[in-house]
């Protein structure tokens, strides 16, 4: 049995099912990543990191784009562009669960694994990655004492 298309085409019935399935629920994606460029505009402001990018694991497709947006800080500015991946050649990582507050700023984490924040399903994360950091260190002592677990590569 056959059925007609949206512009005519004909589908086969036996692939009616794959088609609901595709359109059904709020689509998750694996990863989406935002680059981000930090510069310091005064000089008696250090910038721990220079280049990072973060991805949301386990997150509905576009829910980074709120995050991602290009919004300057006091005494940072920053740039950030919306990528597919990030990209591989990192110094190290940080890994966090996903809350309310990362949302609204990626580099914050939680120690509680088991808040229950709206809207976040509970294995959503948050990887930054860190590509160039004149303060490593401080980056890590951040990462950890959020609750995040840091990776050195």
């Amino acid at each position: 049995m056959i059925n007609q298309g949206a512009i005519g085409e004909e589908i086969p019935m036996n692939n009616r099912p794959l088609l609901l399935l595709v359109s059904l629920g709020p689509t998750l994606v694996f990863a989406e990543g935002c680059d981000v460029l930090t510069r310091s505009q005064s000089p008696s402001v250090p910038v721990v990191e220079t280049h990072s990018c973060y991805e949301y694991e386990g997150m509905p497709v576009n829910a980074i784009d709120w995050s991602c947006s290009n919004e300057s800080r006091d005494m940072l500015a920053s740039t950030r562009k919306k990528v597919e991946k990030c990209a591989d050649l990192y110094q190290a990582t940080c890994t966090a669960t996903l809350t309310q507050e990362s949302l609204a700023n990626p580099h914050a984490t939680s120690k509680d694994k088991n808040s229950n924040a709206l809207n976040i399903p509970d294995n959503a994360q948050v990887t930054t990655y860190y590509y160039g950091a004149e303060h490593m260190d401080q980056a890590r002592i951040d990462c950890e004492s959020g609750g995040g677990q840091w990776k050195a590569k």
